[in-house]
């Protein structure tokens, strides 16, 4: 059974409407438009995005760089190098007796040559974040500097690994051993892994790059010009294995560099930096 109320006792509905553009205050804080109005009865209130924090710059690798050109400095100008005197050159059975007793020199230089070519390994890439980090997406400089690095790993690791045969030659008796394969040896393990020519296309990549690059200060730019210079004339004259000596230099400041000024704070947040940030 069903009862029906009398509408003398319905209570009249008062609608209400509200303009469809009157922004109200929601219970989140976040401002809403429509029909429905806020419980709170506050003004609205306008979100606040805060800015993006600035990003700490990583540096490992520019500690690395600078730590693998202070080892190869040691490695090549303290055992790199097996003298022999001129005289002794005309015959490889005397060059075998004047390195014959010096296989401890061979094998430190090998461990050497593989720690030095991952070094670079990790200073170029390390370098090629930092430098893209600044540079436009299509520019080619990060990936010729990482390659120049690449470059001299490869020849690094290259080089040092004919002291493997170099040093079970040495250990045998002189008699045992062609003294035409030592001298061989000796000359490949003097000059391959010494030509650091590649190292000179990093440095090219990063002057350039110093001259819109904020993040690469311009004394590195400066440093790293006149180190590509050199190696470019070490290559020309011929005397390819000298690149070594510019190329430590320039990876020991290039290191430091990369510690105590690559770039400031403010440099820090990529695509957004202060144009007067230059160190």
């Amino acid at each position: 059974m069903t009862r029906t109320i009398p509408s003398s006792f319905r209570f009249p509905i008062r609608e209400r409407s509200f303009p469809m553009d009157t922004t109200y205050p929601s219970t989140t804080g976040v401002p809403t438009t429509g029909d429905v109005p806020s419980t709170t009865g506050l003004p609205p209130v306008a979100a606040v995005v805060p800015p993006p924090a600035p990003v700490r710059p990583r540096r490992a690798w520019a500690r690395t760089g600078a730590a693998t050109g202070l080892l190869a400095a040691v490695a090549f100008f303290g055992f790199g190098a097996l003298a022999v005197d001129q005289e002794l050159l005309s015959d490889n059975a005397l060059v075998h007796e004047a390195v014959a007793d010096k296989e401890v020199l061979v094998w430190l230089f090998q461990v050497s040559m593989s720690a030095i070519a991952l070094g670079l390994v990790v200073f170029g890439a390390g370098l090629r974040r930092r430098l893209a980090r600044f540079e436009p997406s299509d520019s080619l400089v990060p990936t010729l500097a990482f390659s120049g690095a690449l470059l001299t790993a490869a020849l690094t690791l290259t080089g040092g690994g004919i002291s493997t045969e170099m040093f079970f030659s040495l250990l045998q008796d002189t008699s045992k051993v062609d003294p035409d394969t030592v001298a061989a040896q000796l000359a490949i393990f003097d000059t391959l892994a010494w030509v650091w020519a590649g190292l000179g296309l990093t440095m090219g990549s990063v002057a350039w790059a110093s001259r819109t690059n904020p993040g690469i200060p311009r004394w590195i730019g400066r440093v790293s010009f006149v180190g590509a210079v050199l190696v470019a004339l070490v290559q020309i004259a011929p005397v390819q294995y000298m690149a070594v000596v510019p190329g430590i230099l320039w990876l020991v400041a290039a290191g430091i560099g990369g510690v105590v000024g690559m770039g400031c704070h403010a440099c820090s947040i990529p695509h957004g930096y202060d144009k007067t940030c230059r160190p």
